[in-house]
């Protein structure tokens, strides 16, 4: 609440400062907090003391991967993954950072971030602007041992063509490959020129089945038993036809889950009130709007995978009626993004009170093991 009335307003009123800027403040602080343990202990404390600790009850095991608790934010926030201790200390139960591109780039040109308040919403264009996946394993690599999952969210680069994809990805998930507890793969970004393309089912299958093979391999010469989850973040823009498609690949070459769903470029979730030169900006949607669509994906793609393909719900989740929504459609994890800039930094906190009077608690797994290399 305190978030809502006096934080937010000051962010979201700075005279002269875009979306971005203002973002990029906040990331700066996470990541000033996430060098000083003391500074992210303060953080964990705080939510402590002003939310509350997350019950143990609430923590879950998910592709073989301890989940303190469901709640994870999404990747788009921490692209370059230099607050992990810090957003960790605000309680997600995971963090997905990136997206990573194998070489690094600034992205699309600023503006390219931009809220619509009314609706609670944001339409973004950012287009991969990341470090590149050098930098960012160097930096994952000096991190501490973290006691949440990090995924790692991978894309392709934008001066890479289309038919030199899978070398892309390889290149990334080779550098990336010791510091991720999972990867996803990030071919529905509507930022990118192509990638969409990736998510037709030719180029699906062969994408998967490259990475998955690469995981393999590194699995057997590291002595793991499996190899490291690989998770398909899929557009709410596809039809039911492609959504069966992206399953039967997934189930085809050994995916471990789905993620979904990434923004969409559809418009028509939002208000009538919303000024055209928003409605009209370039790029994909995600927040409240999204919610309806994300929930709709979700179930389509649990009744045709059941529990053999584990689904991130990722959508216009900003309370625990959301996240149960997405629950019930048949998500085993929840992300969000949106609703951390609207909601402030204990949502996720605040989402798992929430689900404590109605998710019944999972068995506690053993605890989280990180193997490196």
């Amino acid at each position: 609440m305190l978030y809502r009335r006096i934080a937010r307003p000051l962010f979201f009123g700075m005279a002269g400062r875009d979306a971005e800027s203002i973002h990029g403040r906040v990331l700066g602080g996470l990541a000033a907090a996430s060098r000083s343990p003391a500074l992210t202990r303060a953080v964990a404390m705080a939510g402590e003391l002003s939310a509350g600790p997350i019950p143990s009850s609430l923590a879950r095991e998910v592709f073989g991967l301890r989940f303190p608790n469901p709640i994870g934010l999404a990747a788009g926030f921490d692209k370059n993954a230099v607050a992990i201790p810090a957003l960790a200390a605000l309680g997600f139960g995971f963090v997905e950072v990136g997206t990573v591109t194998r070489l690094p780039q600034p992205g699309n040109p600023r503006p390219r971030l931009f809220r619509i308040v009314s609706d609670e919403a944001l339409i973004n264009r950012m287009g991969f602007n990341n470090d590149g996946a050098q930098v960012v394993a160097a930096r994952l690599a000096g991190l501490p041992r973290q006691s949440i999952p990090i995924g790692v969210s991978l894309g392709k680069s934008k001066v890479t063509p289309l038919d030199d994809a899978i070398d892309d990805y390889l290149g990334s998930l080779d550098l990336l490959y010791a510091w991720g507890d999972y990867f996803a793969v990030n071919i529905s970004s509507p930022n990118t020129p192509g990638l969409r393309d990736l998510q037709a089912r030719d180029r699906l299958d062969a994408l998967l089945s490259a990475l998955m093979a690469r995981l393999r391999e590194r699995a057997a010469a590291a002595g793991r038993a499996q190899p490291k989850p690989l998770l398909v973040k899929v557009a709410p823009d596809l039809d039911d036809a492609a959504l069966d498609d992206v399953v039967d690949v997934c189930l085809a070459r050994g995916a471990s889950g789905l993620v979904a769903v990434n923004t969409t470029i559809a418009r028509d979730g939002l208000g009538a009130w919303v000024p055209r030169e928003l409605r009209e900006q370039a790029g994909g949607l995600s927040g409240r709007p999204l919610h309806a669509r994300a929930a709709e994906v979700v179930a389509r793609l649990h009744r045709l995978a059941g529990d053999r393909l584990p689904i991130i719900g990722c959508g216009g989740v900003f309370h625990g009626d959301d996240a149960r929504r997405l629950f019930d459609a048949g998500a085993s994890l929840i992300q969000l993004y949106t609703s951390f800039i609207y909601e402030g930094p204990n949502v996720a906190r605040d989402i798992c009170h929430d689900l404590l009077a109605e998710v019944a608690p999972s068995p506690t797994p053993p605890p989280l093991t990180r193997e490196r290399g």
